[in-house]
């Protein structure tokens, strides 16, 4: 029999399509691995599960008919609970939300979902206000990766990783300012693209700013394309979103890669220490590219590490999110968080600028590279997950988590999409990803080239272990 919960989006609508199984019978699968999941991995603030069976019946009613009423129909999904679902809270993983109130609007995302039949299981997990690269926070606790729940799942977008890595929705929503969609899809095992910024509408508006991006997170490339289709245009409540796409992000899977210009970056210069299991496996990938017909050279982009103006962007922004509190209700937050966003108060406006400076020629150094280059490869992460409930890896002498994440949140200074792609696992069977980032807008390119890797059999198994014996 086939296990519902092990296929893409793509199989199910197919399946749906020919009347081999319902999505009734997949959200009912889900649901039961989302349950199943909950208690060792905690993906999940809460699980909708009614309201999910029945959007079910209405979409297998629709199906029967022949008529789907858009591109999801039927398919189980989730959304991280930093963006708004109507009729439940969203709590952004802190104990200073109320979840008082109607809670009445989707965000845009969200919104293109619903309007094509998803079916949503429930939020997913995320630390406070999506702050770190680690999914803990005072209100929810730990979730945990799905190969070793004694590990981290990354974060900011933990549960959402864990939920498609164990079966829990083949889509995914997530957010991503430094690597949040990236850095838990890498340590998951799974497919995450951050999109050019602007390409998925944001709504209310990031205290991160023009860093914050939206993208899904799924078992493959062309769930991917499939969901950035469907979430990929305008909505008038966000004034930076982009105009419609140039053509469907699934039509453009099938170019391959021959002929593509890739530079090969296994260090950023010499600037990160790269574990030597990932660099061997993100290797291996990067050289089935060139058998796949790439014009692979080893090349780092031309830039130091931005990380001090990163902060000061950052860390202004968890200042900003956060300024609205009073004192007991800041006594509630992630002592982390506190730390931040007393060091974002501190910044003067001239500070904010001279990152402002130091974004703005890290972009146009990154728009010249991409004029040689179509694609620039490097390892998602240095390191793969290590223990669960830390910001930074034990004896790591890192202070934040941006001192292991040196490979993703400059390209959310630089706006460009960036995916991961699993590409093997470390001596304890954890997921090595690789990252593809293509220039602003080329979107298209990062879907294609990690769709034909997927075609090629790069990617390692996308699932993680089964908790409660599942």
């Amino acid at each position: 029999m086939t296990d519902l919960t092990e296929l893409t989006a793509v199989q199910l609508l197919d399946g749906y399509r020919k009347g081999d199984f319902s999505p009734v019978e997949a959200t009912r699968a889900s649901l039961e691995r989302a349950e199943r999941i909950q208690p060792e991995v905690n993906a999940f603030v809460r699980l909708t599960g009614e309201e999910a069976r029945q959007r079910a019946r209405e979409s297998e009613r629709r199906w029967r008919r022949g008529e789907p009423c858009g591109r999801l129909d039927g398919v189980p999904a989730t959304v991280k609970d930093i963006l708004l679902m109507r009729g439940h809270p969203t709590l952004k993983g802190s104990r200073a939300v109320s979840p008082e109130g109607a809670w009445a609007e989707d965000a845009p995302s969200v919104a293109r979902m619903r309007e094509h039949g998803a079916v949503f299981l429930g939020k997913t997990t995320t630390p406070e206000y999506g702050w770190k690269g680690v999914t803990d926070s005072p209100l929810s606790g730990v979730t945990r990766n799905p190969h070793d729940p004694s590990r981290t799942a990354g974060g900011s977008s933990g549960g959402a990783g864990a939920a498609v890595s164990l079966g829990a929705g083949p889509l995914a929503l997530g957010t991503d300012g430094g690597g949040s969609v990236r850095i838990p899809a890498s340590f998951c095992g799974i497919f995450g693209l951050k999109p050019t910024y602007g390409r998925v509408p944001l709504y209310p508006a990031s205290a991160f700013g023009t860093l914050a991006h939206v993208g899904p997170m799924t078992r493959d490339a062309a769930d991917a394309a499939l969901l950035l289709d469907v979430i990929g245009v305008p909505d008038a409540r966000d004034w930076s979103a982009l105009g419609p796409p140039p053509g469907s992000y699934t039509e453009a899977l099938s170019g391959g890669v021959a002929g593509l210009r890739v530079a090969y970056s296994p260090s950023l210069g010499g600037q990160v220490a790269v574990r030597p299991q990932v660099a061997t496996a993100v290797r291996r990938a990067v050289e089935r590219l060139a058998e796949l017909g790439a014009y692979v050279t080893e090349a780092d982009p031309d830039f130091a590490e931005p990380v001090d103006a990163f902060h000061t962007l950052w860390f202004s922004g968890a200042a900003r999110v956060t300024q609205h509190l009073g004192p007991h209700q800041r006594e509630l937050l992630d002592p982390g968080l506190r730390e931040v966003c007393a060091a974002g108060a501190r910044y003067s406006a001239l500070d904010y600028l001279a990152a402002v400076d130091v974004r703005m020629e890290l972009g146009r150094r990154m728009g010249r590279f991409h004029e040689s280059y179509d694609l620039l490869v490097t390892p998602t992460l240095p390191v793969t997950a290590f223990e669960a409930g830390a910001e930074v890896p034990k004896g790591s002498g890192h202070r934040r988590w941006t001192g292991w994440t040196p490979f993703t949140y400059p390209f959310n200074l630089t706006q460009q999409p960036a995916a991961t792609v699993p590409v093997g696992r470390d001596g304890d069977g954890l997921p090595i990803g690789m990252q593809l980032v293509a220039a602003r807008h080329r979107d298209d390119l990062v879907l294609r080239t990690a769709h034909a890797l997927y075609g090629a059999g790069v990617p390692g198994p996308v699932t993680g272990v089964r908790p409660g014996g599942s």
